[in-house]
């Protein structure tokens, strides 16, 4: 497939809480997309991708995007991204005063809810869902929190979560329905 791949509409198509499967190589791309992911993340140059998957690429990793339909930034580092204007731009924001200062900055479509930094008493899952509030209506929220079984996708999904980042494996089970053959 040639041409960008819009992630938002992938993860907002309708299809219930959409499943972003981080990747490290073309065959677990292939794999993710054949049991119902709708987007990929990756962190490093993935050598034949596109021929693996016409799935969305997400890039979460450090420098220049390769082949990638959307990126994450952090609120403050924009300027350092201007050079990607043609990529969706998926904001990173990890409290309250990220979130606040990249919709007064950005006001990006998508947010990616991270829970990392927090103290060892507070639970990830919680820490994620007290920033999704906050985020407006109409705006697409990415969980980047650790899930192991549906019901806790399911959850996410009730609390209004449009996608979560889930690592490359089995997904079949995250997803909850069975995939249309690709």
């Amino acid at each position: 497939m040639s041409g960008p791949r819009r992630l938002s509409h992938h993860i907002s198509d309708g299809d219930g809480i959409a499943i972003i499967v981080c990747v490290d190589d073309a065959g677990a791309a292939r794999d993710a997309e054949e049991q119902g992911a709708k987007a990929l993340a990756v962190s490093s140059v993935i050598h034949g991708i596109r021929d693996a998957t016409s799935l969305p690429l997400l890039w979460i990793g450090e420098g220049s995007p390769a082949d990638a339909d959307a990126v994450t930034i952090r609120p403050g580092d924009e300027h350092e991204h201007a050079h990607l204007a043609h990529l969706e731009s998926v904001v990173d924001v990890r409290d309250e005063e990220e979130l606040e200062s990249a919709l007064e900055r950005l006001d990006p479509e998508i947010f990616l809810l991270t829970a990392v930094d927090i103290d060892d008493d507070v639970d990830p899952l919680d820490a994620v869902l007290e920033l999704l509030p906050d985020v407006p209506a109409g705006k697409l929220a990415i969980a980047q929190v650790d899930v192991g079984s549906r019901d806790e996708v399911l959850a996410l999904e009730r609390a209004g979560i449009d996608a979560v980042l889930v690592p490359a494996g089995d997904v079949r089970s995250l997803v909850g329905h069975q995939p249309v053959d690709v």
